[in-house]
Order: C-alpha cells, then structure tokens, then sequence
C-alpha cells in the first residue's frame, strides 16, 4: 500500500497524539490520593496529641519520656528541618522524629509505617536514614573524651555496685540478625547459620554503653573481632587515659586496671577472661562466679537495648551500612535515654534481660603472656580472700 508524504505525515502526527494521550492517562496524579489525607488521617497528626495527655501511654509508643522526646526533638530539629515549597508543605521536624522512633521501636516495615503515618514509601525510607544519621551525628559529637577520674568513677561503681575492684568495663559482642545481603556470598553468614553483622560494646556499671564497635561481618571470627578493633589498639598503645595500676580494696595486691569479657574474648594484662570451667578448682570456681556476676551488666545492657528497641526481634531488613547507622543509632539513643530519663534506670524487670534477641559469640581459646596469666592470677587471690569473701556477703 503506497501512501502519500501528506498522508504519511499526517499517521505520524496522529500517532504522537495516542502515545502523549497514554502518557498523561498513566500519571493521573503526583500524589497518590492516600497521603494526600495524612494531616487528616495520618497517624502522627490523629494520634500524637492524644499520646501527650498519657504519660505511660507516650512512653510505650515512642520508647522514651515525654520530656526526653522534647530535649531530643529541640536538639535534632534545626538539622531535620525541611523547607515548604510551592506544590506541599515540608514534614515538621517532629513528625520526622516520630517516624524514625516508630520504626526503631516496633520494627515495622517501612510499608506499614508508609500506610500508618500516610507517606510514601520511598519517603520513610529516606526519612529513617536522615534521621539516624543526624541522631548519631549530634549526640555522639556531644560525648566526651573518656579521662582518667572518668575511669575511676567507672571502677568505683563496678566496686560497689557489682564487687569487682578495678573494673573499667565489662566487654562482650553480639550478632545482629539482618536479611541476606545481594551478592554477598557467605560474608555475613555466621555460625548460628544465619546473617548478621557483629555488634561489640563495652558497658559501664549501670548499663550505659562507654565503647561500640559495629560493623563485622558475621562470618569474621570472634576473637579476631575484637583484636582488629580500636579498642584494644588504644588499650595496648596506651592512648585512653586508663588510671594507673592500684592496690585491690583491703590488701596490698596491687593489680592493674581491666575490662573483663567471657570465653570469647583473649587473656591479656588488661582484659580478663574465666578460668577453664568444671576444672574442679575451688578458687578458679570462685573467680569465675565473681567475673560471671560483673559480667551481667553487659548483659543487661544488651536485653534493654532489645527490650526497648523491637527492631532487634526480627530480621532488619535493609542493606548493611544502613544497618551499621541503625545500630549506632539505637545505641546513643540507648545511654541519651537513660540519662535524661529519672525513671529509666529501674523501668526494666533486669532478671528477664539476658534472654536476649541477640546471638552470643562462640568461646574461643588461645595463648596468653605470662603476665597476663599473673595479673587473673592477682584477681583470683584476692577473691579467694578473706577481704574479698567478705564484700561478697554484704553484697
């Protein structure tokens, strides 16, 4: 069939008319008509002033007092502040907040949220990693520099709060349970036959964290974990201000200061370890009691973590260096919660904290220095004695 140029041109023209028309059907809205009703119906703008009048009713929703949304809310908002535009108005500063609070607290999908609060998908997305980041930027630029009195206040709540002399921390890792990262292989594939990215944290006394260190591929070897952190890098070089070594409470024992961790971790001159279990020494038995028993705080630490933050309950599902910024995230939320809240630090039933969400890191051996052994050797002398059996019974 031959046509024309006059008729070809004008199929052309006709033809260009049917797919713009397409087009324009297609994209019958910018906004989908759902969240364009969330100042009427999101759950922000229905839900958050009726939260205000219930105090315990608050502090279930959003994991936190009242008074501590507001401190946090006044410190992040000039950084989460968004401008209007010409087509919408900006989400406020709080609302963002309460998004990125919901999804630590609940570990709701960012679907759900999306269709609770009334925003786009993509848009929780967004606002939960902008969050996070701006979380950790501001509070952890606010904590300072560990100094030696620092340290010492730390033992002398370890000595009176736990029975265990110069304590500086008490140290131990756990795996955080995270979807199968694309094309990753078994990098994060850990013993537990599950993926996971390692979370290591040094705990004060009262359950507050002092180090983390996150990050690890699930795979990585505990031990290793820690020996490639800047933890025991600065523990070796001597650049974190540690006191110097003192004499064990009523003796003249002098010993040097430690952090102190389970099986997982390696015997050295400042880190103590248990002594190898059902030996069938009395005094090695003693010395593990005591350390197991200085150990809970760590523990516990992790079971508020877990307790408060639900997304630890489930499988995050997100990629991993999301996941590093959640961690930290949840963990400075963690001690700016417990320290501006009165009621914090006894809202937990701390005998049901060790059931964790978290898996433990497997026991492993290894040599040790000479010195090293001397120094658990100090400890274990002491605990054995009179001195020290006595402060256990007050205990």
């Amino acid at each position: 069939m031959n046509f024309s140029f006059q008729e070809l041109a004008l199929i052309a023209i006709a033809l260009d008319d049917e797919e713009a028309t397409t087009v324009k059907s297609k994209r019958r809205f910018s906004v989908h008509p759902t969240w364009q009703k969330r100042e009427q119906e999101g759950e922000y703008h229905t839900l958050y002033k009726e939260l205000l009048d219930d105090e315990t009713q608050f502090y279930m929703y959003f994991r936190m007092t009242k008074e501590c949304f507001a401190l946090l809310e006044n410190k992040l908002s000039p950084h989460l502040h968004k401008k209007d535009t010409f087509m919408k108005r900006a989400i406020t500063p709080r609302e963002r907040l309460a998004v990125c609070l919901r999804f630590l607290a609940t570990g709701d999908s960012h679907m759900t949220i999306s269709f609770s609060y009334r925003l786009g998908h993509s848009t929780v997305n967004k606002i939960v990693k902008e969050t996070c980041k701006i979380i950790v930027d501001q509070l952890m630029s606010e904590v300072p520099e560990m100094t030696t009195e620092m340290w010492k206040a730390v033992a002398e709540d370890f000595w009176l709060l736990w029975n265990f002399p110069n304590c500086l921390g008490a140290l131990d890792g756990k795996h955080v349970v995270i979807e199968a990262p694309p094309n990753s292989g078994s990098l994060f594939f850990n013993y537990k036959s599950t993926f996971s990215i390692v979370l290591l944290a040094l705990v004060d006394a009262k359950c507050n964290f002092i180090y983390i260190n996150v990050g690890a591929q699930g795979k990585n070897h505990d031990a290793g974990i820690f020996m490639t952190s800047s933890l025991r890098q600065r523990l070796e070089n001597g650049t974190l201000n540690i006191p110097q070594n003192r004499a064990l409470p009523g003796t003249n024992i002098v010993a040097p200061y430690v952090i102190i961790g389970d099986s997982a971790f390696p015997l050295k001159t400042y880190l103590l370890r248990p002594y190898p279990y059902n030996s069938g020494n009395r005094e090695f038995e003693v010395f593990n009691y005591r350390l197991g028993l200085a150990r809970r705080c760590v523990e516990n630490g992790f079971g508020i973590l877990t307790q408060k933050f639900r997304i630890y309950q489930g499988r995050i599902k997100m990629n991993p260096a999301s996941v590093d910024n959640i961690i930290l995230t949840t963990c400075v939320l963690h001690n700016f919660i417990r320290k501006n809240s009165e009621n914090e630090v006894n809202s937990f039933n701390l005998e049901s904290l060790e059931d964790s969400s978290l898996n433990n890191l497997r026991s492993q051996g290894g040599s040790a220095s000479s010195q090293a052994f001397r120094e658990r050797e100090k400890f274990k002398v002491f605990f054995n004695s009179p001195v020290g059996i006595s402060s256990m019974s007050e205990y």
